[in-house]
């Protein structure tokens, strides 16, 4: 007979005790906060549907990456709004647009910083879709050209890590080429391997402006049904040249984070969307929810499950919560 010689609840009994023998610890050091960058000088337009997120000029966007090194926050990711848009998002690459003028900000004010990039086409184009369109269709070879140069614009700007998010086959092998042949050899790949066609990601469109004008990304996009398909995307990215393979949304696909860290020798990322933020900060405002332990224990879940790095919209609250946990 195991009892009672055997009580777990001896190690739960106070909280010195239960951090004695946590098994998976919070900090700061994983996480990389996202943030929207757009044209314009002194702008600073709060999203609606994200409380506490918002659209910035570059001279915002250094004020709130200040705050954000303060708080031990070792990265940013940044999104970009055009000044005009087109069929072939060209201003993805404009060494002028918002997120490469961010870059040479937060760069010239020397913060201790690492600057990752989002690389996509969706918030570029006209249509809204992250590749070229013809006939409806979007194309998927001459998109790959199109956000290879995005990346390298952001790599001559300052970048530490770009971060192709379109899910276009090929592209990771097609940034790595044109990086190593300009000489940024260098700078990163966080590759957003496993991104599922989700429901999640709607306040994220209104923060980017990047709602699809028609159809819909399910043909590039990964169907919520498979994770088997995950698993090769992964090792196609890897073959290609990726540092970091992400899997996004975060919450509905933790199993898929535990396949790829049990599978993988490099480091795995985890994307907690705007829709999992947005549904708790709505939550929280409407008392439903204690906001701080809600988070604290999605992000520890998304750490458990085998993420090492979580992009999150919450890092700031974390780090100031961890602070004092």
């Amino acid at each position: 007979m195991s009892f009672p010689v055997h009580r777990p609840r001896r190690l739960r009994r106070s909280e010195a005790l239960r951090g004695l023998v946590r098994e998976t610890h919070l900090s700061t050091s994983g996480l990389i906060y996202p943030m929207f960058a757009c044209p314009g000088k002194g702008v600073r337009a709060e999203v609606s549907s994200m409380p506490g997120i918002y659209q910035q000029s570059p001279d915002r966007i250094v004020e709130e990456c200040r705050e954000v090194a303060n708080l031990g926050i070792p990265a940013v990711i940044l999104f970009g709004l055009p000044e005009h848009k087109d069929e072939t998002g060209s201003e993805a690459a404009d060494p002028n647009a918002a997120v490469q003028r961010s870059i040479d900000a937060i760069r010239k004010a020397k913060l201790n910083l690492l600057v990752v990039t989002d690389v996509c086409l969706c918030e570029y184009t006209s249509h809204g879709h992250c590749g070229v369109v013809k006939n409806g269709e979007v194309l998927n070879d001459p998109s790959i050209e199109l956000l290879a140069n995005a990346a390298l614009s952001h790599a001559r700007a300052g970048a530490d890590i770009v971060g192709p998010s379109d899910m276009m086959d090929g592209r990771v092998g097609a940034i790595r080429r044109k990086l190593d042949s300009n000489g940024f050899a260098d700078v990163a790949i966080l590759a957003y391997a496993a991104k599922y066609a989700s429901a999640f990601y709607g306040p994220f469109r209104e923060a980017a402006e990047s709602t699809p004008q028609f159809g819909h990304r399910r043909s590039y996009q990964m169907d919520p049904g498979n994770i088997r398909e995950a698993l090769r995307e992964v090792a196609l990215d890897i073959d290609e040249g990726a540092d970091i393979v992400m899997v996004k949304p975060a919450l509905p696909y933790l199993d898929v984070i535990r396949a790829v860290r049990e599978r993988f020798d490099v480091p795995v990322a985890a994307y907690n969307v705007s829709g999992e933020f947005s549904m708790v900060k709505a939550a929280a405002r409407n008392g439903w929810i204690d906001e701080q332990r809600i988070v604290l224990e999605i992000i520890t879940g998304i750490q458990r499950a085998g993420a090492s790095i979580i992009l999150t919209y919450h890092a700031k609250d974390l780090a100031r919560w961890l602070q004092h946990c």
